[in-house]
Protein backbone atom coordinates (compact mmCIF):
# COMPACT_ATOMS: atom_id res chain seq x y z
CA UNK A 1 0.00 0.00 0.00
CA UNK A 2 2.83 2.39 0.84
CA UNK A 3 4.39 1.76 -2.59
CA UNK A 4 1.10 2.58 -4.29
CA UNK A 5 0.79 5.86 -2.35
CA UNK A 6 4.38 6.77 -3.21
CA UNK A 7 3.66 6.13 -6.89
CA UNK A 8 0.39 8.13 -6.82
CA UNK A 9 1.71 11.22 -4.99
CA UNK A 10 3.63 12.75 -7.96
CA UNK A 11 0.52 12.38 -10.12
CA UNK A 12 -1.62 14.21 -7.58
CA UNK A 13 0.88 17.03 -7.35
CA UNK A 14 0.82 17.48 -11.14
CA UNK A 15 -2.96 18.06 -11.31
CA UNK A 16 -3.69 21.77 -11.82
CA UNK A 17 -5.61 23.63 -9.14
CA UNK A 18 -9.22 24.42 -9.98
CA UNK A 19 -11.26 27.11 -8.24
CA UNK A 20 -14.83 28.23 -8.66
CA UNK A 21 -15.38 31.97 -8.51
CA UNK A 22 -18.77 33.68 -8.70
CA UNK A 23 -18.88 36.18 -11.56
CA UNK A 24 -22.09 37.94 -10.56
CA UNK A 25 -24.00 37.33 -13.81
CA UNK A 26 -24.92 33.68 -14.21
CA UNK A 27 -23.11 32.10 -11.32
CA UNK A 28 -19.78 30.41 -11.66
CA UNK A 29 -16.57 30.78 -13.62
CA UNK A 30 -14.12 27.90 -13.37
CA UNK A 31 -10.46 28.91 -13.25
CA UNK A 32 -7.71 26.35 -13.84
CA UNK A 33 -4.12 27.27 -13.04
CA UNK A 34 -1.97 26.39 -16.03
CA UNK A 35 1.63 27.37 -15.47
CA UNK A 36 3.98 30.19 -14.77
CA UNK A 37 6.96 31.45 -16.68
CA UNK A 38 8.17 34.30 -18.82
CA UNK A 39 5.84 36.29 -21.04
CA UNK A 40 6.72 38.72 -23.79
CA UNK A 41 4.60 40.85 -26.07
CA UNK A 42 4.52 41.16 -29.81
CA UNK A 43 5.39 44.49 -31.31
CA UNK A 44 3.28 46.84 -33.35
CA UNK A 45 5.28 45.77 -36.41
CA UNK A 46 2.96 42.75 -36.71
CA UNK A 47 -0.13 44.96 -37.00
CA UNK A 48 -2.15 43.98 -40.06
CA UNK A 49 -0.59 40.52 -40.42
CA UNK A 50 -2.76 37.42 -40.13
CA UNK A 51 -2.68 35.42 -36.91
CA UNK A 52 -2.74 31.61 -36.88
CA UNK A 53 -6.55 31.57 -36.62
CA UNK A 54 -6.91 33.92 -39.62
CA UNK A 55 -7.69 37.17 -37.80
CA UNK A 56 -5.91 40.41 -38.57
CA UNK A 57 -3.39 41.21 -35.81
CA UNK A 58 -4.46 44.26 -33.81
CA UNK A 59 -2.06 45.25 -30.99
CA UNK A 60 -4.90 47.18 -29.32
CA UNK A 61 -6.96 44.00 -28.75
CA UNK A 62 -6.47 41.91 -25.62
CA UNK A 63 -5.18 38.81 -27.40
CA UNK A 64 -2.31 36.35 -27.02
CA UNK A 65 -0.33 33.57 -28.63
CA UNK A 66 0.02 30.20 -26.90
CA UNK A 67 1.56 26.98 -28.19
CA UNK A 68 -1.25 24.54 -27.35
CA UNK A 69 -4.41 26.20 -25.98
CA UNK A 70 -7.40 26.16 -28.36
CA UNK A 71 -8.19 29.37 -30.24
CA UNK A 72 -10.79 31.40 -28.37
CA UNK A 73 -9.62 30.26 -24.93
CA UNK A 74 -9.68 33.00 -22.30
CA UNK A 75 -6.61 33.20 -20.08
CA UNK A 76 -5.90 35.42 -17.08
CA UNK A 77 -2.27 36.57 -17.25
CA UNK A 78 -0.96 37.84 -13.90
CA UNK A 79 2.30 39.77 -13.65
CA UNK A 80 4.01 38.23 -10.61
CA UNK A 81 6.09 41.38 -9.97
CA UNK A 82 3.12 43.68 -9.35
CA UNK A 83 0.02 41.46 -9.10
CA UNK A 84 -1.69 43.15 -12.07
CA UNK A 85 -3.71 40.85 -14.33
CA UNK A 86 -5.47 40.94 -17.68
CA UNK A 87 -7.78 38.51 -19.47
CA UNK A 88 -6.70 37.71 -23.03
CA UNK A 89 -8.16 35.60 -25.82
CA UNK A 90 -5.90 33.10 -27.59
CA UNK A 91 -5.85 33.80 -31.34
CA UNK A 92 -2.32 32.89 -32.40
CA UNK A 93 0.43 30.30 -32.00
CA UNK A 94 3.70 30.94 -30.24
CA UNK A 95 5.71 32.15 -28.48
CA UNK A 96 8.73 31.13 -30.43
CA UNK A 97 11.22 32.75 -28.06
CA UNK A 98 13.08 30.23 -25.92
CA UNK A 99 11.79 30.03 -22.36
CA UNK A 100 8.55 31.94 -23.01
CA UNK A 101 5.12 30.55 -22.07
CA UNK A 102 2.92 33.20 -23.75
CA UNK A 103 3.11 36.22 -26.05
CA UNK A 104 0.55 38.91 -25.35
CA UNK A 105 -0.59 41.94 -27.33
CA UNK A 106 0.80 45.41 -26.69
CA UNK A 107 -2.50 46.49 -25.07
CA UNK A 108 -2.41 43.52 -22.70
CA UNK A 109 1.23 44.26 -21.85
CA UNK A 110 0.27 47.83 -20.91
CA UNK A 111 -2.55 46.54 -18.69
CA UNK A 112 -0.15 44.49 -16.56
CA UNK A 113 2.76 46.94 -16.64
CA UNK A 114 5.25 45.03 -18.78
CA UNK A 115 5.24 47.16 -21.92
CA UNK A 116 8.41 49.01 -20.94
CA UNK A 117 10.48 46.00 -19.92
CA UNK A 118 9.27 43.80 -22.77
CA UNK A 119 8.94 40.69 -20.64
CA UNK A 120 7.77 39.62 -17.21
CA UNK A 121 7.34 36.54 -15.07
CA UNK A 122 3.63 35.64 -15.16
CA UNK A 123 1.10 33.11 -13.94
CA UNK A 124 -1.45 31.74 -16.43
CA UNK A 125 -4.99 30.78 -15.43
CA UNK A 126 -7.46 29.28 -17.90
CA UNK A 127 -11.00 30.67 -17.57
CA UNK A 128 -13.94 28.47 -18.48
CA UNK A 129 -17.17 30.47 -18.49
Amino acid sequence: MRGFAAMLMPLLLAVPAVARIADGDDGVVVETELSSGMASYYSRELEGNRTANGEICDPDDLTAAHRTLPFGSKVRVTNLANGESVIVRINDRGPFGRGRVIDISHAAAKEIGMHRSGSARVKLTLLDD
